[in-house]
């Protein structure tokens, strides 16, 4: 897949931009989540359908980041991996627009003349909760009209699962309450985190339950500060294990979060190493102890609960990265 950025306003043709028309989707996308992959899809099969390039076009930073709210600093999938994620689905080129305040001033016809016009787009596919222009005055509506006579415009419909219309706000709303179980079922895969290894204060090492110290590489949004079952690829391997999220109380009560991941029968060294984690399973909240051996007796016992949620035996470590549980 290739990636473009373009910043407003922009000369066309954009360099490596497809000649001859391309179906193009539109939105934030932050999450990709099932909602999300259905614009996808539909804009993939489309261009197939026309032989046509599928193209994307996203907003960084987040227009709401822009805008002033605070909360979409940080992302439920950052950009890097929002990338890795539109080039899994099919798209053949990836268009992220600059967000700025300048952009952000255009109105919905600016939008159509001199950004999609100038695209060549053959059709334009959007969820039904798109908005663009300034004051996010234009509506899918509004793109039917400015659109017609120029190219064609697919209105995907909300996705729903259990009754409840998916969306990005939904998904933060459960990963602040720390329910990844259902975040996965709102993806569609399970929620993760990249980052690497770091060292820590080897705390864990000293009281029998070595860590692996996380320092993320993207504006993630966190989870609720838990202990968690995890899944963790370096390497080429998978391996599982549990992780704590917060700010260690019984030791310090750090400013800062941290993420520091216990593994499995793991006997690596792997300092500087770039490494993924999935969160499988909610354990329990973080909290204070009185003592370090009231501690090491609980950590124990989250070591048995992340196994038996997970079905975990020791043949399950080291293998080759899987997309589940063998």
């Amino acid at each position: 897949m290739q990636s473009i950025t373009v910043h407003y306003p922009a000369s066309f043709p954009l360099p490596g931009m497809p000649e001859g028309g391309q179906v193009l989707a539109i939105g934030d996308f932050d999450g990709f989540h099932l909602g999300h992959r259905e614009v996808i899809r539909r804009a993939v099969e489309s261009a197939g359908r026309l032989r046509l390039p599928a193209a994307i076009m996203t907003f960084h930073p987040h227009p709401r980041e822009v805008l002033g709210q605070s909360k979409y600093v940080r992302h439920i999938t950052p950009l890097r991996e929002k990338l890795e994620l539109f080039a899994e689905a099919g798209v053949d080129v990836a268009y992220i627009m600059n967000f700025d305040t300048s952009f952000s001033q255009i109105s919905p016809s600016q939008f159509v003349e001199e950004l999609l016009v100038k695209l060549q787009v053959s059709t334009v596919v959007v969820g039904f909760d798109f908005r663009f222009g300034h004051n996010v005055s234009g509506d899918p509506d509004i793109l039917c009209e400015l659109a017609a006579g120029r190219f064609a415009v697919e209105v995907v419909r909300p996705y729903h699962m259990d009754g409840v219309k998916v969306s990005s706000t939904l998904i933060r709303d459960h990963l602040e309450r720390g329910d990844v179980a259902r975040v996965e079922h709102l993806l569609g895969r399970r929620y993760s985190l990249s980052g690497k290894v770091v060292h820590g204060a080897a705390r864990g090492r000293q009281i029998g339950f070595p860590t692996a110290n996380i320092e993320l590489d993207g504006p993630y949004v966190v989870p609720m500060n838990g202990v968690y079952a995890i899944r963790l690829e370096w390497s080429g391997q998978a391996y599982y294990g549990v992780m704590n999220i917060g700010t260690k109380p019984t030791f310090e009560d750090a400013a800062q979060r941290s993420l520091e991941a216990h593994l499995f029968d793991f006997g690596h060294t792997i300092y500087g190493e770039s490494v993924k984690l999935e969160l499988l399973s909610y354990i329990r909240p973080e909290r204070k102890f009185a003592s370090i051996d009231e501690l090491i007796a609980q950590i124990a016992n989250d070591v048995i609960t992340a196994k038996e949620r997970i079905g975990y035996s020791a043949q399950k470590t080291a293998n080759p990265l899987m997309n589940g549980l063998s």
